[in-house]
């Protein structure tokens, strides 16, 4: 019996790319060139599962191309706005994502750009590696303490949860939150003594840091606009792990240089890899290129957790982490 057929669309783990070689008839992306619309066509045209990244845009206009081999579409990665899900539900195809593997790692980094934020630690890096330092002296860049403060998370699902565990056991943080869905299981909220804001509004008239941990939609584009960051304290951060079209960029530009807030870390942005050239020209914002999962173990993990998906689909059996 021959082996299916899969395509994918970037490199991955070496190990995660030998157990593919071994299970399966793969087509792997040796150049690690994003491919073109016309490939992505091609790919489910000739396979049977196409394994995409969440910077690969699989469109309606993908999605609807005649003649489909494909019949899943195993993304790598937990939040899957790249993919046009109602289109591919009327395509009839399967998708799955990899919830769960990757939930500490993008935690470690909304604290890493939460300290980086609040203690300028971009700037100090900048300031030694030009030559400029001259030595500590008392008033030298000057931040905000972390430990004790307030941390407001928009969203409430694992990767905030876990954020929310690092920060209020690790540095002594209030906890609020932000959820327009139901409220977690109460052992959770009681383990970090979390309160429940009634508006995004309260939650940022409060909070000395606001991480966002709400998925790429629709209805969440330009969550934080120029309104809501005026609702900010002049002393907060923004931290933003989550998708970059959360966070209107012209708006939060503005808020960094006129001083509306103190500093904001971003690890995601709207039309990555292109970045908001506004935000390059400041000192008080820390800038990562997604790094959110990028550690050995997730990222090995999260490729593991495809194969488990597009196994079970294969073996005729419902995939654990089927989100159509």
């Amino acid at each position: 019996m021959s082996k299916p057929k899969v395509v994918v669309t970037r490199r991955w783990p070496v190990e995660v790319e030998a157990k593919l070689k071994e299970l399966y008839d793969v087509t792997l992306n040796e150049t690690d060139v994003p491919m073109t619309a016309d490939e992505l066509k091609r790919a489910l045209q000739s396979a049977d599962a196409l394994l995409p990244t969440v910077t690969d845009p699989i469109t309606a206009d993908i999605l609807r191309v005649p003649n489909k081999r494909a019949r899943i579409i195993g993304n790598f990665g937990v939040g899957y706005n790249n993919i046009d899900v109602a289109a591919a539900k009327a395509e009839g195809l399967v998708v799955t994502n990899t919830p769960g593997v990757l939930t500490d790692c993008t935690a470690d980094i909304a604290m890493l750009l939460l300290l980086m934020s609040a203690r300028r630690a971009s700037e100090g890096e900048r300031l030694v590696r030009s030559g400029q330092w001259k030595g500590w002296c008392p008033t030298q860049l000057l931040g905000q303490k972390v430990t004790g403060k307030t941390l407001g998370l928009i969203g409430f699902g694992r990767i905030a949860q876990a954020t929310a565990r690092k920060a209020h056991h690790g540095f002594g943080m209030q906890i609020l939150y932000y959820t327009p869905r139901n409220a977690p299981a109460q052992d959770i909220i009681d383990d970090v003594r979390a309160t429940r804001c009634a508006t995004i509004e309260e939650l940022l008239n409060r909070a000395d840091f606001v991480s966002l941990h709400c998925p790429g939609s629709a209805e969440n584009r330009h969550l934080i606009n120029a309104q809501r960051l005026r609702q900010m304290r002049p002393s907060a951060h923004l931290i933003n792990t989550a998708r970059g079209d959360v966070v209107d960029n012209q708006a939060l530009s503005e808020a960094l240089k006129e001083g509306w807030i103190a500093g904001a870390g971003l690890d995601v942005y709207e039309g990555e890899p292109n970045v908001y050239p506004g935000f390059l020209e400041l000192d008080n914002v820390a800038l990562l290129p997604h790094l959110g999962s990028a550690s050995e173990e997730t990222r090995t993990a999260m490729g593991n957790r495809v194969l488990d998906n597009i196994a079970a689909f294969f073996a005729g059996k419902e995939p654990g982490d089927r989100v159509v």
